[in-house]
């Protein structure tokens, strides 16, 4: 088992570093082979490698040697086998060509982020050497464009910024700050990355923010950056570990929550927060309840609920939390209950609030009321459109218009043709 699972793992890599290299996305590729985005997401991270037409399909697109993903020569299969992956293959190719063409100002963006966190990579500053103020001040615009749900913009900022601050770095009055902010910056690209649920590539910007944040020495920076390496290990569903990490970090920093900075405190309760979630999914209601216990203890000291804060955290965000452990546990009931008081909150952070009725859609679903899951869904859109085109929300879509069967809900069904993702 252990021996199958590492050589999925390699496969995984091997499709990753040859998308990664000619410089193309997940979206790019998976338009290309006429499949979603989650798709080549799976596979790159060694799951769904025993689809034997799939791995055909992207060595051909990625001019990958078929022997190197285990499969035998074209040569080796049978005539009527290969000419109908052909067609398959002419099809997908011929679908996806013109958004290769002319690839989308996003998919451009996207391209400049990957070349800016790919190791021995040296981008090209936007001018001159910029003072730590002005650094300082366009690390915070870039955690408002993630925290208004921007990320057309962010992806587009997020190249120059970090281009700029590893240019200022080492000649900077201050190069611990500034490895803090690059840090920051690194972190902020993590979460735009799972965003698109390209996995693959947040790995990279979490060694990344690890790296400069040990460089800074800042526990702030260090509990953030190990804040977004656990949630890449949530999505890549090694919990445990995820757990393990945010609890050896916490356990340094706890204590004396009276007498640190708000900056340190909100660093803090995050950490708890993304251990919240790790146990969740785990499984594990003790340790949950243990990690959210102790975020409500940080929030008695410190609130920031803005999106120009450094970091969003409030007894809000611990609320929002305990909604989403409550559907992580499939306890829908106790989700809306959760909810409800939320509902009626002033949620000042768009990203924040989209997070609100995405979970208590998730709940309405779990319960079948489609009709109340997809009016959840609307008012998510309504306060974050571009959060609720991400991979994840339209599988959820997805899965609630196939559960319709009868098509009692046309307008869910619309709404899932607009997002790309018909049942």
């Amino acid at each position: 088992m252990a021996e199958a699972q590492g050589e999925a793992r390699r496969i995984g890599e091997l499709i990753r570093r040859a998308r990664v290299l000619q410089g193309r996305s997940q979206k790019d590729v998976a338009a290309a082979l006429g499949y979603h985005q989650s798709k080549v997401s799976r596979l790159e991270s060694g799951r769904g490698t025993e689809d034997v037409r799939m791995l055909r399909e992207i060595a051909q697109v990625l001019g990958i040697p078929p022997q190197q993903l285990g499969l035998s020569a074209a040569s080796d299969a049978h005539p009527s086998d290969l000419e109908t992956e052909d067609m398959h293959r002419r099809s997908f190719l011929a679908a996806g060509i013109a958004a290769l063409a002319a690839p989308s100002p996003s998919a451009v963006g996207h391209h400049e982020l990957i070349r800016v966190l790919l190791p021995g990579t040296s981008p090209e500053a936007t001018g001159e050497p910029l003072g730590i103020e002005q650094l300082r001040e366009r690390t915070r615009a870039v955690r408002r464009l993630f925290c208004t749900c921007d990320y057309t913009e962010l992806e587009r900022t997020l190249p120059g910024l970090i281009a700029d601050l590893r240019q200022t770095g080492g000649g900077s009055a201050d190069p611990a700050e500034a490895s803090a902010l690059l840090a920051t910056a690194y972190q902020t690209s993590v979460s735009l990355m799972l965003k698109r649920a390209d996995q693959g590539n947040a790995w990279l910007a979490a060694g990344r923010a690890m790296a400069e944040a040990e460089r800074s020495g800042d526990p702030i920076a260090l509990a953030a950056s190990v804040r977004v390496h656990a949630h890449v290990l949530v999505r890549e569903r090694h919990t445990a570990q995820a757990v393990n990490m945010v609890r050896h970090t916490a356990d340094q920093l706890t204590g004396s929550y009276d007498q640190r900075s708000p900056r340190y405190l909100a660093a803090m309760g995050l950490l708890l927060l993304r251990g919240a979630t790790a146990a969740s999914r785990n499984g594990d209601r003790a340790t949950t309840q243990d990690f959210l216990t102790e975020a409500k203890e940080v929030a008695r000291y410190v609130a920031f609920d803005r999106p120009d804060a450094w970091a969003n955290f409030s007894p809000t965000n611990v609320a929002l939390h305990e909604v989403s452990a409550a559907v992580s546990f499939g306890d829908a009931g106790i989700a809306l209950q959760a909810a409800r008081p939320l509902m009626r909150r002033h949620i000042p952070v768009p990203e924040r609030r989209a997070a609100l009725w995405l979970e208590t859609a998730r709940a309405y679903s779990q319960q079948g009321r489609l009709a109340d899951g997809y009016q959840a869904l609307r008012i998510a859109e309504s306060c974050a459109a571009q959060d609720i085109r991400r991979p994840a929300v339209r599988e959820l879509v997805a899965d609630m218009a196939a559960r319709d069967r009868r098509r009692a809900l046309p307008e869910l069904h619309r709404f899932s043709r607009q997002l790309g993702v018909p049942a």
